[in-house]
C-alpha cells in the first residue's frame, strides 16, 4: 500500500473499568470523534474493554477468535467511520483453560481483519507495594507481527514489549510503530517517555502509542501520556491523563529526510 502524502492518525487515551459495555460505548465517542477529525488510522490502549480489581475478570470474559462483542465492537467501529482500526488488547481464547492471550486486532476501513498480534512479554514488577505478573493470567504470543496500511508499514506491539529493542529490530523497515498500554503510574513517571522516544529514534520510525491514563474504578492509577512521536524523536502530540484523543500528521517526506540525514538503519553491521 503506498504512503505518499501525509496521513492523520490518532491514538485514544481510556480510564476503562469492569463494565465492558460502558467501555466499549466510551471507546465508541473517542473512535467516533477521532474519525470526524480526518483520523486515517486510531489505536486504542492495552485492555481498553476491561480493567477490573480480578485478573480472573478478563479470563472469563475471553472470547474466541473472530466471534465475540469485543471484536465485533472493533469490526462495527472501523466499517462504520470508514478508518483502519487497531484495537488495543482484547482477552482472546489461549491453549492453556485458564489464561488469555492479549491481542491486539486489526480491522480496515471495511471492517476487515487484516492483523493479530498477541502480546510476546508479559509484565512482572514487585516493589513491595505494588506487584504483577501477567504470567499468572496471560499466555504469551511467539510471533512479531506486521502489517501494510494507509500510513505504511505498521509494525505492533503492546506495552512491556516497549523494554525489548530487539523485537523491534525484528520488525525491519516500518513507518509506524504502534504501541498500546497500560503502563503503571510507577514505571511510566521513570521510563515510558525515554523509551518510546528512543523506539522512534533507533528505528526512524513514528511511534504511537495510546495508553490507559488515570485512577481506574478497581484503585489502580495508569500512568497515561498517550504520546505520537517522530522519526527524529520529537513528541507531536500528547495527552497526560483522562479520556481523549491525541491527533498528528505521520508525513513519509519527514521519514525520508530523517533516514537520508542520517542513514543509520544502513549502517547496521550486527544482525
Amino acid at each position: 500500500m503506498r504512503f505518499d502524502a501525509p496521513v492523520r492518525i490518532a491514538a485514544i487515551q481510556t480510564v476503562s473499568g469492569p463494565n465492558v459495555a460502558e467501555n466499549l460505548a466510551i471507546a465508541g465517542d473517542l473512535v467516533a470523534e477521532a474519525a470526524q477529525a480526518g483520523a486515517v488510522v486510531i489505536a486504542l490502549p492495552e485492555y481498553f474493554p476491561l480493567i477490573s480489581s480480578d485478573e480472573d475478570d478478563k479470563v472469563r470474559l475471553r472470547e474466541r477468535d473472530g466471534s465475540g462483542p469485543i471484536q465485533q465492537f472493533l469490526q462495527d467501529a472501523a466499517k462504520r467511520h470508514g478508518v483502519w482500526l487497531i484495537g488495543g488488547t482484547s482477552p482472546l481464547v489461549a491453549d492453556a483453560g485458564d489464561k488469555v492471550r492479549n491481542a491486539t486486532l486489526v480491522f480496515n476501513s471495511n471492517g476487515e481483519r487484516v492483523a493479530r498480534y498477541d502480546k510476546i512479554h508479559l509484565f512482572g514488577f514487585d516493589n513491595g507495594a505494588e506487584r504483577y505478573d501477567e504470567a499468572e493470567t496471560i499466555e504469551p504470543g511467539e510471533s512479531v507481527v506486521c502489517f501494510d496500511a494507509p500510513c505504511g508499514r505498521v509494525g505492533l506491539s503492546v506495552c512491556y514489549d516497549l523494554r525489548f529493542p530487539e523485537m523491534f529490530r525484528a520488525m525491519g523497515l516500518v513507518d509506524l510503530i504502534v504501541l498500546p498500554a497500560a503502563f503503571t503510574y510507577t514505571t511510566g513517571l521513570a521510563h515510558w517517555e525515554v523509551l518510546l522516544r528512543a523506539r522512534a529514534i533507533e528505528n526512524q520510525c513514528y511511534v504511537m502509542a495510546p495508553a490507559q491514563g488515570g485512577r481506574h474504578p478497581s484503585g489502580r492509577r495508569t500512568y497515561g501520556d498517550t504520546l505520537i512521536i517522530d522519526p527524529w524523536g520529537e513528541v507531536l502530540a500528547r495527552r497526560a491523563e483522562g479520556p481523549g484523543v491525541v491527533l498528528a500528521e505521520m508525513d513519509p517526506a519527514r521519514i525520508a529526510d530523517v533516514r537520508t540525514r542520517l542513514p543509520a538503519l544502513s549502517h547496521r553491521r550486527l544482525s
